[in-house]
C-alpha cells in the first residue's frame, strides 16, 4: 500500500510486480493507453485494451486514500504513474537538481565517527539506489 512515503521502493516493487504479471500491463502504464486504428486481430486488440484496465486496478488498488483521490479522476494508467511521479519525484529540474546533491554526496562519501558497518553500508545503498532511479 503506498501512503505517499518511500516512493522509489513502491516505485520499483510495482514495476516488478506489475511486469511479473505481464509486460503488456506494464507497456500500457510506460506508453500511454492503446488506441487501435484499425481492427485486423480482434483478439489481439482486445488484450491490448484490457491491459490499461488491469493497468488502472493494480494502481488504484496499491493506493492510500490520499494517493487514490490523487489519481482518481485519470483516465489512463500512465497519466495516474505520471502524476504520482511528478508529485512524489518532482519535475525533471527537481530530479536533476537532486540528482547533482546525490552525486555530491556519493563523492564526498566516508564513514562518520561512531557510525558501524552495517550502518555505513545502509546509508551507501540508499544514495547509490536513489542515484540509479534517477538514472545515473
Amino acid at each position: 500500500m503506498f501512503s505517499g512515503v518511500n516512493y522509489q521502493f513502491w516505485n520499483v516493487r510495482m514495476k516488478i510486480f506489475i511486469e511479473s504479471i505481464d509486460r503488456g500491463i506494464w507497456n500500457a502504464i510506460v506508453n500511454g493507453p492503446f488506441i487501435p486504428m484499425h481492427v485486423v486481430d480482434f483478439v489481439h486488440v482486445a488484450k491490448k485494451m484490457q491491459y490499461d484496465c488491469v493497468a488502472n486496478n493494480i494502481i488504484t488498488s496499491v493506493l492510500n486514500l490520499d494517493e487514490f483521490f490523487r489519481v482518481s479522476q485519470c483516465i489512463s494508467p500512465k497519466e495516474m504513474w505520471d502524476i504520482l511521479e511528478v508529485t512524489h519525484e518532482g519535475t525533471t529540474d527537481v530530479k536533476r537538481a537532486r540528482k547533482h546533491e546525490l552525486i555530491q554526496e556519493y563523492e564526498l562519501f566516508r564513514m562518520q565517527l561512531g557510525e558501524t558497518i552495517a550502518d555505513v553500508q545502509k546509508r551507501f545503498t540508499h544514495i547509490v539506489n536513489h542515484l540509479i532511479g534517477l538514472g545515473k
